[in-house]
């Protein structure tokens, strides 16, 4: 596939960090993506409607509601939707087994660009379990 053929998504991206959000915003973008940003869990869900988005990427450790509470409501919401969980706990979790039926891939913190692009590109190439 060549660069002007790789697909574009809407995608959901939360983060406490605004720092954070807008340097991972920025990647996407530069992959041609249109992303909406949420600071929150709770701000993520008043977003999520159905259709509007391809794809929710969200950290696991922010203030309130963490990542794995968010995935596991979405999933309830939206059950084909696509989760990429960001994390430096990956190992941690998936030791506790508490993503493995609400994330869809765990992307190890500090990533690069080709390991997000990778992400997406396995989380929107497998079929949504039912």
């Amino acid at each position: 596939m060549q660069e002007s053929e790789k697909p574009s998504y809407q995608i959901l991206l939360v983060d406490d960090e605004p720092s954070v959000n807008s340097s991972i915003r920025m990647l996407l973008d530069f992959d041609g993506h249109s992303v909406q940003t949420a600071d929150s869990g709770e701000s993520a869900l008043t977003l999520l409607q159905p259709g509007r988005f391809h794809l929710v990427i969200t950290d696991y450790y922010m203030l309130g509601m963490k990542g794995d509470e968010l995935a596991a409501l979405i999933k309830l919401r939206h059950p084909g939707m696509p989760i990429i969980m960001i994390t430096a706990f990956a190992d941690v979790l998936q030791e506790s087994g508490k993503v493995k039926y609400v994330v869809d891939y765990l992307l190890l913190k500090p990533f690069s660009l080709p390991d997000l692009r990778k992400a997406i590109e396995i989380v929107m190439s497998t079929p949504p379990a039912r």
